[in-house]
């Protein structure tokens, strides 16, 4: 019989009930509550054009943008208060974090068919989520102050796994390519910590700056990087030990933190500037500034996620009040077009 898990209150994982113990991380399984997969038929992702996935957490819907030219082609109801998306490595669905329930949901990306609810427990409030490339789901869940690891969504047979953080507003995260970490940013509590989803150890806390909520895992996997909004602050983590390296000032409230596929700068969204600050990797300067609107039209626009093109090429800028997304040139930091998408458009997605 499948146990249910649920977190300590000093951090790690305690059983609910059953007895006896599973060999390896099989010993924190808990089954979840989702409905059965529909069967995938066509080509799906493979004909679709790059298309640009947007949550709207004012008007509750999931939305795709052809973005061969910039039209919303579908706009769909999802959950309460959808927050982040992640694709699926095959591209075939997107998961998305509802932030005003309990579940983690997944749609069809051709038509935006739900064809999964997962549950997280009570209370969850799912945020950032990440789709690896080994196919399991991440879902931070800070009302529970906690991660759960979904392993095998849309086999039939899928099992979550809850790690507890012991820290207040556990909002976003990263996971290690390996799948051996992950690491979230704690907005209450003002810490980052890190997570060792193959063993029991106890998580690890530091404080960092105020009101920590972007995160990013270089591409090489050997610097983490936070952003503090309430500080106006960019850090450069060791992903292991947690000791800050380099502390860099960046533009008014960034909220996201986004590391460029080439790995060579990272790039803070920051919300009173209505700018990013373009961080050298190598340096940890920012070199650069390119204003989205301006610091006047800010709280009209309220820049919220980023998220890069694939080839590193664009940077999307979600504007959560304005209902857009802007497309941003990265060589010449100009605003390419403005995509229309729903109602408070925050988490984005992209397939190529």
């Amino acid at each position: 019989m499948a146990r249910k898990a649920e977190q300590g209150r000093e951090g790690g994982l305690v059983m609910r009930r059953g007895g006896g113990s599973l060999a390896g991380a099989a010993a924190l399984v808990a089954l979840a509550a989702c409905a059965p997969v529909a069967e995938v038929e066509g080509a799906g992702a493979a004909a679709m054009p790059p298309t640009l996935f947007v949550a709207a957490k004012r008007g509750n819907t999931l939305s795709k943008v052809d973005l061969a030219t910039g039209e919303e082609v579908l706009r769909l109801p999802s959950c309460t208060n959808p927050h982040e998306l992640a694709t699926s490595p095959d591209g075939q669905h997107v998961a998305l974090a509802c932030y005003g329930g309990t579940s983690v949901d997944v749609f069809r990306t051709d038509t935006l068919e739900r064809v999964m609810s997962i549950n997280l427990g009570d209370n969850a409030r799912p945020h950032g989520i990440v789709w690896h490339e080994n196919g399991n789901i991440y879902a931070t869940a800070e009302g529970r102050r906690s991660i759960f690891q979904i392993v095998g969504p849309l086999t039939g047979a899928t099992v979550t796994f809850e790690f507890a953080t012991g820290q207040q507003g556990s909002h976003m995260l990263a996971v290690s390519p390996d799948e051996r970490t992950a690491w979230t940013t704690d907005l209450g509590s003002r810490t980052v910590t890190r997570i060792d989803l193959r063993t029991r150890r106890a998580p690890l806390s530091v404080t960092v700056g105020e009101e920590p909520e972007g995160i990013a895992l270089s591409p090489d996997g050997k610097t983490l990087w936070v952003s503090a909004r309430g500080s106006n602050q960019a850090f450069a983590l060791d992903p292991q030990t947690m000791e800050v390296r380099e502390t860099v000032a960046t533009g008014r409230f960034p909220l996201r933190i986004a590391v460029r596929p080439q790995g060579d700068v990272a790039v803070t969204s920051d919300l009173q500037d209505g700018s990013l600050s373009v961080i050298d990797t190598a340096t940890a300067k920012v070199i650069r500034t390119i204003p989205v609107s301006s610091p006047a039209e800010a709280q009209q626009r309220f820049q919220v996620t980023i998220l890069w093109s694939d080839d590193g090429s664009k940077v999307y800028v979600a504007e959560t009040a304005s209902d857009t997304v802007a497309e941003v040139d990265y060589a010449s930091g100009k605003v390419l077009r403005r995509l229309k998408v729903g109602e408070g458009g925050d988490g984005m997605a992209i397939l190529p």
